[in-house]
């Protein structure tokens, strides 16, 4: 389901929340509007297939430059403000659906109901030439409920063929664990390179 500013949701059986734009934003960042998820129906112990995720998706045409699938391929940092009443570790993932890859990193969120920026950087990827069309190539996903068959594997901090074990590996956070969880995103950027610039 498409919901704000070209983000897209998807549920299974995971809780049921409501996806919204807010004006709750980091104090003096510039931004006047965030994406704010609520659960509005709990699922504290989520089952093994359970998941929910906020993707945001690219088309391959617009992302010829990174040069992926050659040996010239580029690192990119992806860079965001985020707040959220659960703290814990939250999984963060490039999902690249023409050649059915991964990559990925996890982050923490550290304080309940604070918004913290972050920044992660992802290396290139020398297999797998993106289509170059006006389909979805590249998907950032943010993991926001995960059951275990996404959990038991590894973080692919190397791009790797797509494997559902290693989806949310090392995730612990669960914004379904009660009817008081939310989560807010804002100033997302994905960038050539390895550092976070100022936002564009």
């Amino acid at each position: 389901v498409q919901v704000v500013d070209r983000m897209y949701i998807r549920i299974n059986s995971a809780g049921t929340f409501t996806v919204s734009q807010s004006t709750d934003v980091p104090s003096s960042s510039g931004f006047t509007k965030s994406l704010k998820w609520a659960c509005t129906t709990a699922d504290s112990s989520p089952g093994a297939n359970d998941f929910a995720y906020l993707a945001y998706r690219m088309e391959g045409q617009d992302l010829q430059h990174l040069r992926k699938g050659t040996s010239g391929a580029l690192k990119t940092t992806v860079s965001f403000w985020v707040k959220s009443s659960e703290t814990g570790t939250y999984s963060f993932r490039i999902v690249d659906s023409d050649n059915s890859r991964q990559v990925g990193l996890n982050y923490t969120i550290d304080t309940a109901d604070t918004w913290e920026f972050k920044t992660l950087t992802l290396p290139g990827d020398t297999s797998g030439v993106l289509d170059n069309d006006n389909n979805s190539s590249l998907s950032l996903f943010w993991w926001l409920v995960v059951g275990s068959n996404r959990t038991t594997g590894a973080v692919p901090t190397a791009w790797e063929a797509t494997t559902t074990a290693d989806e949310a590996a090392g995730m612990t956070a669960n914004i379904a664990a009660s009817t008081s969880s939310d989560f807010y995103l804002t100033g997302l950027q994905f960038e050539v390179g390895e550092k976070a610039t100022s936002f564009e």
